[in-house]
């Protein structure tokens, strides 16, 4: 299933996104920035990876850095095969081209958990490469052989004591062919990859001397507020901004497609200025939605929607119902969430003629440059692009809305731009993660096995409304963890699309969420039905399934399965795969006498394939844990008239230092290949909570957040 999911995905980004509006570019490769620019003449043995004459090696990272670790992991791929200390490599953003496409996605995106995943190869192939045009172009000049000569620590040495550095050798290596086929490392000769390393945009962190979009400086740039209609999808009718033009330092008031923008020379006056505009709207068709009516028709499209099949039915499901000897049904149902990253939407924009730069943080740079020349109406190529850290991602930097908004505002003052929007502003209109209804129905034969399965999710599908996938097709997005690991003879797994009229984005770990929540609380109530373990009952159904079960079997020991739990507390398991990588947890759990749930303890088995950098893959798994349990027992997104009721962290509350749980880690050593280590705990903390609170409680909460009401109710 993963992997026929992977390929539709691939082939379908690369058949929509690519094909038109013009997001494919030619390589173009501008001189790198600030101290990598100050070290001299750069020259390119490859697209990937610049020297210059005093040996400093520039990384050009074409995914972008939004607190995943990635500038460090591609980093490490290619110094193993350049055999340089990771030290020794400076890292500077991709612009948008061709050759920094994600083969995994079919665009320059970073997303999914795949910058690693892409990377494995193509970086090392682009290492080695620039290794061996070094050698050949040392034993060029010293009329060697070229296996008479190593090339160790950016130096070339050979015969006789010559030697030479990197940096020497970049001009002549960079005019010579590149090799197709590299010789690459074996992995049992890897010096940096599977050491844990410190990463290399901590310094720059920690001394504020990083740039993230919010901090971006222009000469002569001016500031944007933008007012945008309380409900998503409304327009301006009318508005009044007289009061706003007389304010201090403002320079502009300007009408966009998405609302009415106040410049000034602060972004604080801006948006004084911008709350005083009185601005009439069409509040469109989305003022009809509350999020009780978006579940409603979720469960009546899951009731009689056109049914796609995720995967083709196996075995006899009707007979193996009749033959059961108990049927189980159960009704899941997640809620909208927003993104919530810390740096609120922002970009800089300076529109001069045909000819536009964009610095800011994206996930997505071929977009951002297609989407800008579309509404400008200039040419992709005319479009600079520098994408700056990211102050958090989530999915919510897939999107555009922001890009284009700071690049038609500086069009219309024709001044550089920086578009800001407030914490209310991104809540109010993010690209929410799409409500789901999953309902499941299981037989058991008398021993309490399983032997019958349907599987149904109804939800939205984000991919038709950013890529325009056509109706009723299957969105492999939608189906990630529909398909459980678990031997189960006669199954079938179904999905309904209905379009709920809010847009929906991706969201960390996408689909998994929903579906990986409805599938491991259901195999819980299916042992508690059958009377068995729950961790055993799995462990039960994974014959010839030997990564599932290791990580589940080393969860379970690690946690003490079967060790008595502190007083009060009960603990709950899950087991996923996502992204090829294969994650058990166990959960401890208390409930206060208020109802509030406590997490005190997480357990982690995880078999990622191939490790880059063990002390990444752990970060992510404590982010992702932490993240999780903000959906599980906190978050959702609510709506009445269309409006977002929840508008600051105040009213979505993450998760504090004080609630998160210790969590502890086992990482299974695998020669696989690499899986993607930055989404999949966030969608098994979830169930893994769900069931620890229905073991303790006796009370199944199966419409997240598990609040104290969800579970009065339950």
């Amino acid at each position: 299933m993963t992997h026929t999911a992977s390929s539709s995905r691939r082939s379908f980004l690369k058949s929509t996104a690519l094909s038109s509006g013009g997001l494919m570019l030619g390589v173009s490769l501008p001189l790198l920035q600030g101290g990598a620019q100050a070290a001299g003449t750069v020259h390119t043995p490859n697209a990937w990876v610049h020297i210059a004459d005093d040996n400093t090696i520039t990384l050009m990272a074409a995914r972008s850095e939004m607190g995943q670790g990635v500038y460090t992991s591609m980093s490490m791929l290619i110094a193993e095969e350049l055999n340089v200390d990771l030290a020794q490599v400076k890292v500077t953003s991709a612009p948008p081209a061709a050759v920094y496409v994600n083969a995994l996605l079919g665009a320059q995106i970073t997303g999914g958990s795949t910058s690693v995943r892409d990377g494995w190869e193509k970086l090392r192939v682009a290492g080695a490469q620039v290794r061996e045009m070094l050698v050949a172009a040392a034993a060029a000049q010293w009329g060697v052989d070229a296996g008479q000569l190593k090339a160790h620590k950016g130096m070339v040495t050979g015969p006789g004591g010559k030697k030479a550095s990197y940096g020497q050798l970049a001009e002549a290596a960079s005019k010579l062919p590149v090799p197709a086929k590299p010789q690459l490392k074996d992995p049992r000769d890897f010096v940096l990859i599977g050491q844990r390393a410190k990463r290399l945009d901590t310094p720059a962190k920690v001394n504020g001397t990083a740039e993230f979009g919010i901090d971006v400086k222009l000469p002569g740039m001016v500031y944007a507020a933008l007012a945008q209609c309380p409900v998503i999808g409304g327009t301006v009718k009318s508005f009044d901004a007289s009061q706003a033009k007389r304010m201090p330092g403002v320079i502009d008031v300007v009408q966009i497609p998405d609302g009415v923008a106040v410049v000034a020379d602060s972004w604080w006056r801006a948006r004084k200025a911008r709350d005083t505009i009185s601005i009439q709207w069409d509040e469109g068709a989305v003022a009809a939605l509350s999020d009780g009516s978006i579940i409603a028709g979720l469960r009546e499209a899951a009731k009689s929607g056109k049914v796609i099949e995720i995967t083709k039915p196996q075995g006899d499901l009707a007979a193996a119902f009749k033959a059961a000897a108990k049927v189980v049904e159960a009704e899941y149902v997640q809620p909208l969430q927003a993104h919530a990253p810390l740096e609120p939407m922002n970009f800089t924009a300076h529109v001069q003629g045909d000819q536009v730069l964009l610095i800011g943080p994206t996930q997505f740079q071929q977009g951002a440059q297609g989407a800008v020349a579309a509404a400008l109406d200039v040419k992709p190529e005319a479009i600079t692009l520098k994408t700056t850290y990211l102050g958090g991602g989530f999915g919510r930097r897939l999107e555009l809305d922001f890009i284009v908004q700071a690049a038609q505002i500086s069009k219309a003052v024709n001044k550089p731009v920086k578009l800001v929007w407030t914490r209310e502003d991104d809540f109010a209109h993010d690209y929410y993660r799409p409500a789901a209804v999953n309902q499941l129905k299981a037989g058991l034969d008398a021993s309490g096995k399983p032997v019958a399965l349907h599987f149904k999710v109804a939800s939205q599908s984000v991919t038709q409304r950013a890529f325009g996938l056509p109706k009723d097709t299957l969105d492999p997005f939608m189906a990630e963890a529909s398909v459980a690991g678990y031997n189960i003879a006669n199954a079938q797994h179904d999905l309904v699309i209905h379009d709920t009229g809010l847009r929906a984005g991706y969201w960390r770990a996408v689909s998994h969420n929903m579906n990986a929540f409805a599938n491991e609380s259901f195999i819980d109530e299916l042992a508690l039905a059958a009377g068995q373990d729950p961790y055993r009952y799995r462990l039960a159904l994974l014959e010839g399934k030997p990564r599932f079960a290791k990580v589940l079997q080393l969860a379970a020991e690690k946690a003490g399965w079967d060790q008595p739990v502190a007083k009060g507390r009960a603990r709950g398991i899950a087991l996923m795969e996502g992204y090829d990588t294969y994650m058990a947890q166990v959960a401890e759990v208390s409930v206060d006498g208020q109802g509030e749930v406590r997490v005190h303890r997480v357990t982690v088995a995880v078999d990622p394939g191939h490790m880059v950098n063990p002390d990444t893959v752990e970060a992510q798994i404590q982010s992702s844990i932490v993240f999780g349990m903000g959906a599980a027992l906190k978050h959702q997104i609510t709506l009445d008239k269309g409006r977002v009721q929840e508008a600051n962290y105040n009213t979505f509350a993450p998760v504090r230092m004080y609630e998160a749980p210790k969590v502890d880690i086992v990482l299974v050593k695998s020669t696989e290949k690499p899986g993607g280590i930055g989404e999949p705990a966030t969608a098994v903390i979830g169930p893994a909570i769900a069931n620890a609170v229905a073991r303790l409680t006796g009370k199944r909460v199966r419409r997240l957040p598990i609040t104290a009401d969800a579970l009065k109710q339950a």
